[in-house]
């Protein structure tokens, strides 16, 4: 994934792509600003509303698990996370500081195995 890009800003970008839509015929189609689908694809924007999500599936026709994947994504996708530890312990609270701290140093690779450990313990 492309520096700046959220998971649902490069699943956006990925269907367009494969849809041969510009950024500006989409926006211009959902009636929204270019400006504002460009934000909202490379991380720029907070998570996209639910009623946009379900516009952008409808859109692209996307429906039942795939229609609920996307609406994890925007979930997940917000580029300024918040984490509340006040429920927790002091190890979660080290965890959200370290990864508040390092997260832009962290090889992908890395990135990458940690969402597979979080994944597992579902």
């Amino acid at each position: 994934m492309a520096a700046g890009l959220t998971p649902f800003g490069a699943r956006i970008r990925e269907l367009r792509r494969q849809q041969s839509v510009s950024q500006k015929q989409m926006a211009a189609d959902l009636q929204i600003s270019a400006a504002y689908l460009s934000a909202l694809e490379r991380g720029r924007r907070g998570r996209p509303s639910p009623v946009l999500v379900d516009q952008i599936c409808g859109y692209f026709n996307i429906i039942w698990d795939d229609a609920d994947a996307l609406r994890r994504l925007a979930k997940l996708s917000h580029p300024r996370a918040v984490i509340d530890t006040t429920q927790t312990g002091p190890e979660a609270t080290e965890l959200a500081n370290r990864l508040a701290e390092d997260i832009n140093d962290l090889p992908v690779a890395r990135i990458k195995q940690m969402l597979v450990v979080l994944a597992s313990d579902k």
